[in-house]
């Protein structure tokens, strides 16, 4: 029965001036996320309101899963709407809708009139108590509550007159795009998705670096990460994803480097490329799953010595989570399940066993120079051998 879509936005209404340029990134998004539905739509704004409109016979479910994938809307109201033919046609309008929507109708409800065609001959409150009236008398089993009422139902007089009462919760945040880029280390833990999410949440746009080391690492890892990316792009649009051949790297540095600082050094080395490409790509930072403690190269004095060899900023949203809090939104996002496939990443195959979690910066930098002899060749060729794939 809904033919149209109120959708709602939050922080986005307290952008002055700017505002229009974040409802129109919101358009934006919600073309895009509509894109791939079944049936056309048409979408507009007027007065801090967004419509979706269906123009033909479309899929309801799908629609709504789409738009709650798009940041920057706080909800999605489900509605009807009608011409304006007179308060008496629009009485019986809402008479069928309360039926249609609610058969079971012992409830409290209110009815809340917003008037924006001032021309209308009858004010909010009188339409209020009007439309309140005909409900009462077509089903006495309703009743009038005006502070926390089961059934707010919503009118809006505009051009023409639209009727709504259920609220379905968007993502919230901001539209992507509207936050700049910023390049995303992704592996296929659980953690580094949920990163890449939080930041996008912020409306910035996310590309990915993902390093891959084969033979150690198999073909069926690096799909596990795309797979991953995927899942992520739901929320953000398409990502370009860089695929990195670490290998060799990796190999000389467990070569040329004490054990207990591999992992650190090996992050370091990760931490340079993914800038160098987020540099050339135009991306305002780098993004980490990291948080406080987790492991040993996530301690305070590790996460010292790998942002020591980045110039731009690092953002990293889960450094206060513990795994709980982080599994939970991998859940939330439908990324857990994948995240947990046993294929393992770089990472974990060269892991040291007793990895240093106290690292000095200037012993590692001391030590780094053991790699002068290739380290430099190594590291551009493995930029130029950059498999980018775009995912979507």
């Amino acid at each position: 029965m809904f033919t149209a879509f109120l959708i709602k936005y939050a922080e986005i209404g307290i952008k002055g001036k700017n505002r229009y340029l974040f409802e129109d990134a919101l358009i934006h998004q919600i073309k895009f996320a509509l894109k791939k539905c079944e049936g056309k739509f048409l979408i507009s704004k007027t007065q801090g309101r967004i419509y979706v409109e269906a123009q033909e016979e479309f899929d309801y479910e799908e629609t709504i899963a789409r738009l709650q994938h798009v940041f920057g809307i706080s909800g999605i109201c489900p509605m009807i709407y009608v011409e304006d033919e007179g308060f008496e046609k629009l009485c019986e309008t809402v008479v069928k809708y309360v039926d249609d929507v609610y058969p079971d109708k012992n409830k409290s409800f209110k009815v809340n009139c917003r008037r924006a065609k001032k021309s209308y001959p009858m004010e909010s409150m009188e339409i209020n108590a009007g439309l309140g009236e005909v409900l009462l008398n077509a089903y006495p089993e309703l009743h009038v509550d005006v502070h926390e009422p089961e059934l707010l139902l919503n009118v809006e007089i505009r051009e023409k007159i639209y009727i709504y009462s259920e609220i379905i919760p968007g993502p919230g945040g901001m539209p992507v795009g509207t936050g700049g880029k910023a390049m995303l280390l992704l592996s296929g833990g659980i953690d580094s998705p949920v990163a890449g999410y939080m930041i996008a949440k912020r409306g910035v746009k996310i590309d990915a670096v993902y390093f891959h080391a084969p033979p150690y690492t198999s073909e069926r890892a690096k799909q596990k990460v795309v797979d991953l990316a995927r899942l992520v792009s739901r929320y953000t649009g398409p990502i370009y994803l860089h695929i990195i051949n670490f290998t060799d790297i990796q190999l000389y540095i467990h070569e040329k480097c004490p054990h207990e600082e591999l992992t650190i050094i090996m992050r370091r080395y990760m931490m340079r490329i993914a800038e160098h490409i987020a540099k050339e790509t135009g991306c305002l930072g780098l993004i980490t799953g990291e948080s406080i403690g987790q492991v040993a190269s996530q301690t305070m004095s590790s996460l010292v010595a790998t942002n020591e060899v980045c110039e731009l900023p690092v953002y990293r949203p889960l450094i206060g989570f513990d795994k709980e809090e982080i599994v939970a939104v991998a859940k939330k996002i439908d990324t857990f399940e994948t995240s947990i496939l046993p294929f393992e990443d770089c990472c974990t195959i060269f892991v040291a066993k007793h990895p240093v979690t106290k690292p000095n910066v200037n012993i590692i930098r001391r030590h780094e120079h053991n790699l002068d002899e290739k380290i430099e060749e190594l590291v551009k060729t493995a930029l130029e051998t950059d498999e980018l794939i775009i995912v979507e």
